[in-house]
C-alpha cells in the first residue's frame, strides 16, 4: 500500500470509528434552581405568583411546579400579606391595595428550609392600555397595542395575553348511539359537540421601550400573528391583554431573558448571557434564582375580532388531523351490519354524522372518526373566564 493511500485509510478510519457521544456537564447536573414568575399587583386585582424548579435539558419533562412553599408580600415598614397556595404551584393573595409610598418584595420558604426574597421595589404606576387592533397581510391577520403615559415616567411596558377562539369540528355529528337501547337516535343539543371554545396563553416575552422617544407613546407594538387558515379565525376571536410598566433594571432582566430564550439558534444571535435578577437566597447568595419581582397595577383590556369575516376565500382551514367521512350500513354488500359493528359496538372510535337514507327508509349513517368530529377532544364547551 503506498504511503499516500495508506494516509487516506487513517483518515476515514478515524472518521468512522472514532466517535464518542459527548454529554455535556449543563445536560447531567444535579442542580435544580428556584423560578419565580409574577409580580406585587399594587392595585385592587389579585397577586399571583408562581413557583417551580428548573429541569435538566435532558429531563422527560418540562414543568416541574413547586407546591408547599410560603409565600408573603412584605413592606418597609414590617406588614405582610400572606398568599394562599393551590398545590399547583401558584399563590394567590386578593386585591393587595398597596400604599403608594411604600417598598415591596417577597418572602419566600421552600419544603426543603430555605428562605428567598426579593429586593424592596416602591410601586411603578402603569398607565392604561388605549386600544388594541390589527392589521392584515398576505399571510394573516397581525394584533397590536397602543398604550400612552402623558405624564411621560413609564418608557418600558410588558404585557402578557389570554386568548380564546370558537373554533368547530371538522364534521357536524347529528346522531349519537346509545348505549343502553344500542341504537342510533338523534343527538340533542345539550350533546352537541360541533362547537367549542380553545384558549392559550402568551409565550412570548412582548416587551418594548419609549426610553428613547421624545413622548411616552407605545404605537402598534405587535402582540401576536394568526395565520389565515388557523381554526383561531373560524368564527370568533378574544384576546384578554395584561401590561405592566417596569423599571429600567426589571426592564433589562426581560430583556435579556428574551434573548437567551428567544433568540438563540443561528451564528448572528446574540450569546447567553447570564441572568442577574432581584430574588436571592438569604443564606447562600452565590445561589442562581430566576425571576424579577416587580411592584405594579396591571390595565387589561379586552378586544373580540369577528376572525370568520377576515379570512379570504377559499382558505382551507389547517385541521390537527386528516379528517375523511365514511359509510356505514345496516347491511353491507357481504350482509354484514356495520351500524352495530362500527357504531354501536365499544370501543366507540367513530360519530355517526348523518342519515343515509332511500325514500323513508334509513340504510345507515355516513361516520368519522372521534377527533374529526367531536371538539371536546381539543377545546371546551364551557365559556372561558376572561371572555365572560
Amino acid at each position: 500500500m503506498s504511503k499516500k493511500s495508506l494516509l487516506y485509510f487513517i483518515l476515514i478510519l478515524s472518521l468512522t470509528c472514532c466517535k464518542k457521544p459527548y454529554n455535556p456537564p449543563v445536560i447531567t447536573s444535579t442542580n435544580s434552581y428556584l423560578v419565580v414568575e409574577g409580580v406585587i399587583n399594587s392595585g385592587g386585582d389579585s397577586t399571583t405568583i408562581k413557583l417551580s424548579k428548573t429541569v435538566n435539558l435532558n429531563a422527560q419533562t418540562t414543568v416541574n411546579p413547586l407546591p408547599g412553599a410560603t409565600v408573603v408580600v412584605e413592606n418597609d415598614q414590617n406588614a405582610t400579606w400572606p398568599l394562599a397556595g393551590d398545590g399547583a404551584g401558584n399563590y394567590t393573595s386578593p386585591g393587595l391595595n398597596l400604599s403608594a409610598g411604600g417598598n415591596y418584595r417577597i418572602h419566600i420558604s421552600t419544603p426543603d428550609g430555605k428562605q428567598y426574597i426579593s429586593d424592596y421595589q416602591p410601586i411603578k404606576p402603569t398607565p392604561p392600555i388605549d386600544s388594541i387592533g390589527y392589521t392584515t397581510d398576505s399571510k394573516g391577520v397581525n394584533l397590536y397595542v397602543n398604550a400612552h403615559d402623558p405624564a411621560n415616567n413609564t418608557h418600558y411596558y410588558l404585557w402578557e395575553y389570554n386568548e380564546g377562539w370558537i373554533f368547530h369540528a371538522q364534521y357536524d355529528s347529528n346522531f349519537i348511539a346509545d348505549e343502553s337501547t344500542g341504537t342510533i337516535i338523534p343527538r340533542q343539543s345539550s350533546q352537541q359537540i360541533y362547537y367549542c371554545y380553545g384558549t392559550d396563553v402568551s409565550s412570548h416575552i412582548l416587551l418594548t421601550s419609549t426610553a428613547k422617544l421624545s413622548q411616552d407613546i407605545v404605537y402598534q407594538s405587535p402582540l401576536v400573528s394568526i395565520p389565515y387558515n388557523s381554526e383561531k379565525l373560524e368564527v370568533n376571536y378574544l384576546i384578554y391583554l395584561k401590561q405592566y410598566a417596569l423599571a429600567p433594571d426589571a426592564y433589562n432582566f426581560y430583556l435579556n431573558l428574551q434573548k437567551n430564550t428567544e433568540q438563540l439558534g443561528s451564528i448572528f444571535d446574540a450569546e447567553p448571557s447570564e441572568l442577574q435578577g432581584n430574588i436571592h437566597n438569604m443564606n447562600n447568595a452565590a445561589e442562581p434564582v430566576i425571576g424579577w419581582i416587580s411592584v405594579t397595577n396591571v390595565q387589561v383590556k379586552k378586544f373580540y375580532m369577528p376572525g370568520g369575516q377576515l379570512v379570504p376565500a377559499g382558505t382551507v382551514v389547517n385541521y390537527p388531523a386528516d379528517c375523511e367521512a365514511d359509510s356505514a350500513l345496516y347491511s353491507n354488500k357481504q350482509g354484514y351490519d356495520d351500524v352495530q359493528n362500527i357504531l354501536i359496538n365499544p370501543p366507540y372510535t367513530d360519530d355517526p354524522i348523518n342519515q343515509i337514507t332511500k325514500g323513508l327508509a334509513v340504510l345507515g349513517y355516513t361516520y368519522s372518526s372521534l377527533i374529526c368530529t367531536d371538539c371536546t377532544l381539543r377545546g371546551s364547551k364551557q365559556l372561558p373566564w376572561f371572555w365572560k
